[in-house]
């Protein structure tokens, strides 16, 4: 009886493991075979395998840009993750303020630059605001008597235009977490630290970034790895095809696209795609890990 039990729940499990299989894990295993080959556009059915070559490229070979790119990326993350966590908290601090008129209308305002299609931003952003000649943001300059900034036109400019775009992109959902987080503090915990002399540091070190810091943590984490993970700002605002801005910016996923896209070199651009997979995987795991041991 029981042997046909788990027969019969294997039986009802297996189209569910057959399309993940295909969904999920047949994309990896090719991706993984690619990455061991010299498949571009020049060998496309005559590809061969060449072994761990595109591997010690990515990783050794300095004139690559495989290690610029991944040192970009985990500054663009850092610093983006930072400034995105401690302004949406006291964001959010402000819109929890006992009295505050209108809330729920700054709330809903601060939705639209999450809601909108990140396409249609970016190149609003490109266009409207950081054109040289016709964006806002060097109208007021003008307006100012100052010069006229090209935003674009080297990495550190780019890199810095690039993070505000995300964070004008991506606060609203911190915000919108860290409000819900803070909504689920007892009051009565601010009440008696008012009774004892807390002031308003005391009480946020003490109270609030305890009480929501294992909230947070889930949002936080899925957030890093979407901001590791970016792409369609760099390269919108600065790589797309016949709009080159000058900046030579490059993270770890515009560099295994211009290896896929651009140079057609599919092997190497498997090969980084995987070891990104291998980063994300073991960044998953001590994440999980700490919030475990938290827990």
């Amino acid at each position: 009886m029981k042997k046909r039990k788990k027969l019969m729940i294997w039986i009802n499990t297996l189209p569910a493991m057959i399309l993940i299989g295909a969904i999920i894990v047949f994309p990896i295993l090719y991706t993984a075979y690619i990455s061991f080959t010299n498949m571009n556009l020049f060998h496309w059915n005559d590809y061969k395998f060449v072994g761990i070559e595109n591997y010690v490229r990515a990783l050794f070979k300095v004139d690559a840009g495989f290690i610029s790119a991944i040192l970009t990326t985990i500054l663009w993350t850092v610093l983006n993750m930072v400034i995105q966590v401690v302004v949406a908290f006291f964001i959010a601090l402000g819109l929890n303020t006992r009295g505050l008129k209108l809330k729920n209308v700054y709330k809903t305002l601060l939705m639209f630059p999450w809601a909108m299609p990140a396409y249609v931003s970016i190149l609003l952003w490109k266009v409207g605001i950081y054109n040289t000649e016709f964006g806002l943001a060097n109208k007021v300059l003008s307006a100012l008597g100052f010069d006229k900034v090209n935003y674009l036109a080297s990495n550190v400019p780019a890199f810095i235009f690039c993070m505000v775009l995300n964070l004008w992109m991506a606060l609203p959902f911190m915000i919108m977490m860290f409000d819900g987080a803070l909504q689920s503090i007892d009051k009565s915990y601010y009440e008696s630290a008012r009774m004892d002399g807390a002031g308003f540091w005391v009480q946020t070190m003490k109270i609030t970034v305890p009480a929501v810091k294992n909230i947070m943590a889930p949002a936080v984490i899925m957030t890093t790895f979407t901001t590791f993970k970016q792409f369609d700002i760099i390269y919108l605002l600065t790589q797309q095809k016949g709009a080159l801005t000058g900046a030579t910016l490059q993270t770890i996923i515009t560099y295994a696209h211009k290896n896929a896209f651009v140079s057609n070199n599919y092997g190497l651009s498997s090969a980084v795609s995987m070891i990104i997979f291998i980063l994300i995987i073991v960044l998953s795991v001590f994440t999980n890990k700490g919030i475990k041991e938290e827990a």
